[in-house]
């Protein structure tokens, strides 16, 4: 018998292997990459995953883009789209597919962006949210002004800077947010709600200082234009520099170059109150010195017209005691006619006196009360002894008085009385009401007596 020789062969991996080791050393070696190229066969399936391909002159590449990463795309591309994407470089094993799974995608270019602030600029217009009609006045002197923008920033320091300045007086309130980056839209908007749920600001300043197209872009968020075309409280868009324009600006209710602007525009000069003050004052103690004068005259005519009241009083004071002295006099006369005729009245009302026509009748109601107390006890008696009568008859046939001497009536499981064993069958759940309380059971025997 023959020995078989050994396989000296090295051993093969499995495809599955393979395409894991080589996974593997991909993700490995590149980490994350950014690449651009021309967008092909673009897909979107009802996952919502994006499948597509990036290509150049001479070569291409496979990509996906999960609905998790792709949600925050502004704009979708199409095909043929110039794009930037960054991600991880990769092995699809079941297809052996190198591809990259994408994390962010970017046109190439600012041109892109340019395009979507035109696509957003047109369709809000056409909603009207860039109508004069619709702006709210910003008030000539307002009570408390509201800021929103980055606590750190330029910013805030020009604003508070000017304010102190013109008008030192008027309170400030900082709603403090990012303006920059991809958390600033969502925190913009709900810092304009703050501020409206706060309710003190009856003006608000939104905006931040210069920078690039991508560090304004937050201000050319349709979320933010909304929340600021939605404000009641009057908005002051003040973005970038004077030659910047973002969305913000057409839909606040005043656009300012910068915020330093912005704040000139909207605080009044106390130098100028000041100086109005000042002449207010002028023109107030000229006239209270022509007016000083104009009645010390009319009280020095008046002074040289007065005659001496002590005359004048005495006078009076005598005719105040001539009509004391009438007043008591004719008060004696009618008291005294009203005496007599109060003493005639007292006579008749006395020989009318209705006292014992009142006794009369107040004995007749206490007898009558006695009469109906006896009456209403004895028909009370009657009626408790038919009651008593009754309710022994009706205990004596009370199905409750048999269940008391150890009778029960039992129902099947529809509730229906069972008369007799055939109603029943074998297994059926029963009920027994009881003198007290009652039991359920399941029949397991059934004795049927014959009919």
């Amino acid at each position: 018998m023959s020995t078989p020789y050994p396989d000296t062969r090295p051993r093969a991996l499995t495809v599955s292997e393979l395409n894991h080791q080589a996974r593997h050393l991909l993700e490995s070696s590149f980490m994350q990459v950014w690449v651009e190229g021309e967008l092909s066969g673009f897909s979107r399936p009802s996952s919502g995953h994006w499948y597509f391909s990036l290509k150049d002159q001479k070569c291409q590449i496979r990509c996906a883009m999960f609905r998790g990463a792709n949600q925050r795309i502004r704009t979708i591309p199409r095909e043929g789209d110039q794009i930037r994407i960054r991600g991880k470089v990769t092995l699809y094993e079941n297809r052996g597919d190198f591809q990259i799974i994408v994390e962010h995608l970017e046109p190439a270019g600012l041109g892109a962006l340019q395009q979507a602030f035109e696509a957003l600029k047109v369709r809000l217009q056409a909603e009207g949210l860039f109508d004069p009609a619709v702006k709210k006045p910003i008030p000539a002197t307002p009570k408390h002004i509201g800021v929103i923008t980055s606590p750190t920033g330029a910013a805030i320091h020009d604003i508070l800077t000017v304010l102190q300045r013109r008008c030192p007086a008027i309170p400030v309130t900082l709603y403090p947010t990012s303006v920059q980056g991809q958390a600033a839209t969502s925190e913009i908007v709900q810092a304009i709600a703050r501020a409206q749920r706060h309710g003190v600001a009856d003006v608000l300043i939104i905006g931040r200082g210069g920078g690039s197209l991508e560090d304004l872009w937050c201000f050319n968020e349709e979320a933010v234009a909304r929340a600021i075309a939605g404000c009641t409280i009057p908005t002051v868009s003040a973005v970038g520099h004077e030659v910047d324009v973002t969305i913000a600006d057409f839909v606040a209710d005043l656009r300012a170059p910068t915020p330093s602007a912005a704040a000139e525009k909207i605080s009044p000069d106390q130098q100028d109150w000041l100086r109005r003050l000042r002449e207010q004052q002028s023109r107030l103690s000229q006239s209270a010195t022509r007016l000083l004068k104009r009645l010390e005259n009319q009280l020095g005519h008046l002074s040289a017209r007065l005659r001496d009241p002590r005359r004048e009083l005495q006078e009076k004071a005598q005719r105040m005691d001539e009509l004391e002295l009438r007043l008591h006099k004719a008060i004696r006369e009618r008291l005294g006619q009203q005496s007599q005729k109060t003493g005639h009245l007292q006579q008749r009302m006395n020989a009318q006196s209705p006292q014992r026509t009142l006794k009369a009748a107040v004995e007749q109601t206490a007898a009558l009360q006695q009469r109906l107390n006896l009456a209403t006890r004895h028909l009370l008696r009657q009626h408790q002894d038919r009651l008593q009568h009754v309710a022994q008859t009706l205990n004596v046939v009370s199905p409750l008085a048999t269940l008391g001497r150890g009778y029960a009536i039992v129902r099947d499981e529809q509730g229906q009385i069972i008369r007799k064993a055939a109603d029943v069958h074998q297994g059926s759940r029963i009920t027994a009401r009881l003198g007290q309380g009652s039991v359920s059971a399941q029949v397991t025997e059934i004795n049927s007596l014959p009919e």
